[in-house]
């Protein structure tokens, strides 16, 4: 069955990674609680279907990272039983419109306007959490343009790790068979441009291809 299909809504974490936090000028210590976002089901890029910068913004950046499928219906999920709600992982790319963030952060404004337009979610291929040699957080991944490593990541480098952010973002959203949670993206996040070919890899493994237009 298509992603597109599944998919009842796409939840995301800002700032899960202390160096990325450093890059934003934010605090290197894990905060009290997920920073967490939305995206809008139009957000969604699969297939290798081509990312178009949008024309409202003059600096479009990639931040790569794991993204967890939701396997199963759950609320107020214990930390301890996290585990069996997903099923299933892939590399992700939160593409952000990081002049236009800068501006919403400076008024005090919410992300979803530099966060959830249209494309901005794109995943790779999944891979079933069963057929992961190494646990979910110590699982490497990360991102090319044009042929050139830009980005890598450690999921044993998340402020807070997997299990943790299923079971805090299940207190507020009922999380159904689909769903997808972005994880955060560590540091060496930059800008995109046209004609840029970009893949995701986790574990040595090509998830994510696709070209930006």
């Amino acid at each position: 069955m298509h992603a597109r299909e599944l998919t009842m809504k796409i939840l995301a974490v800002g700032m899960n990674y202390a160096e990325h936090n450093k890059e934003l000028r934010e605090t290197l210590y894990k905060r009290e609680s997920p920073v967490i976002f939305t995206k809008a089901d139009s957000a969604l890029l699969t297939g290798g279907r081509p990312f178009f910068i949008p024309d409202f913004t003059e600096r479009c950046d990639y931040e790569t990272e794991l993204v967890v499928r939701i396997s199963r219906l759950g609320r107020s999920i214990s930390p301890r039983f996290a585990h069996r709600y997903y099923d299933a992982v892939t590399v992700g790319i939160d593409f952000t419109a990081r002049d236009l963030q800068e501006r919403l952060r400076a008024q005090g404004l919410p992300w979803d306007l530099c966060k959830g337009f249209d494309g901005s979610a794109a995943i790779g291929r999944f891979v079933p959490v069963t057929a992961l040699e190494h646990g979910i957080q110590d699982l490497h991944f990360h991102l090319d343009i044009n042929g050139a490593t830009v980005q890598e990541g450690h999921t044993a480098d998340m402020l807070y790790a997997v299990d943790e952010l299923v079971a805090f973002v299940s207190l507020f959203f009922t999380l159904k068979t689909g769903d997808l949670l972005f994880t955060g993206t560590p540091a060496g996040v930059g800008p995109v441009h046209i004609d840029d070919h970009l893949c995701g890899w986790l574990e040595g493994e090509k998830l994510l291809e696709f070209n930006v237009k």
